[in-house]
């Protein structure tokens, strides 16, 4: 077999019992390298040390691997106004977070006859996310639900973070924001 010193310097064609004295007289051990090889090639190495630091360098890749997080929101086809602005600041900060977003639509009952109505609550959504978000899949009927994924657009999360790398999201106070006022609703008849 051919042998490879614990230094990476080449030793040359020994038997397989003068590599393996070898080894023991270093204290380490002889790791086949290239078993397909005419003929093999065997390295001296301390094998323990070698798994440890493998073992290591992917670590530090997992790390630097960015994880893409699909969260769900469900709809329904008669949501009030001020659900669908609430559920839809949820969507929105999803996508800030960098996390795709699977909408779907849950429709009951005689509801099914008028997937049109989910369709346009997903159209409003996409035209209400306009800059923040772009469709990766289109809505779809799958049974009894509609679905659609979006994903955040790369300027806007780009732009995000080049314009504040340090700060984290500011969440407005309670009562800072506003409110739309309507007049309560009252029936007069006259008679």
């Amino acid at each position: 077999m051919r042998l490879v010193g614990a230094d990476g310097a080449q030793i040359g064609v020994v038997s397989s019992q003068d590599a393996l004295r070898r080894a023991q007289d270093l204290d380490l051990d002889l790791v086949e390298v290239a078993p397909l090889a005419n003929p093999p090639v065997c390295r001296i190495m301390d094998y323990g040390k070698f798994k440890y630091e493998r073992d290591i360098r992917q670590k530090e890749a997992r790390k630097k691997q960015s994880k893409i997080e699909v969260k769900e929101i469900k709809f329904r086809p008669k949501i009030d106004p001020h659900d669908y602005a609430t559920k839809k600041g949820h969507v929105e900060r999803f996508l800030r977070t960098g996390a795709r977003v699977k909408v779907t639509i849950m429709f009951r009952g005689r509801e099914m006859a008028h997937t049109e109505l989910g369709r346009r609550i997903l159209d409003r959504l996409v035209g209400d996310l306009e800059g923040l978000a772009t469709v990766e899949a289109t809505p779809k009927q799958d049974g009894r639900n509609m679905v659609m994924v979006i994903a955040p657009s790369k300027k806007h999360h780009a732009a995000e973070h080049a314009a504040a790398p340090g700060t984290r999201e500011q969440r407005p106070q309670a009562g800072a924001g506003t409110l739309e006022q309507s007049a309560p609703a009252t029936s007069a008849t006259e008679g």
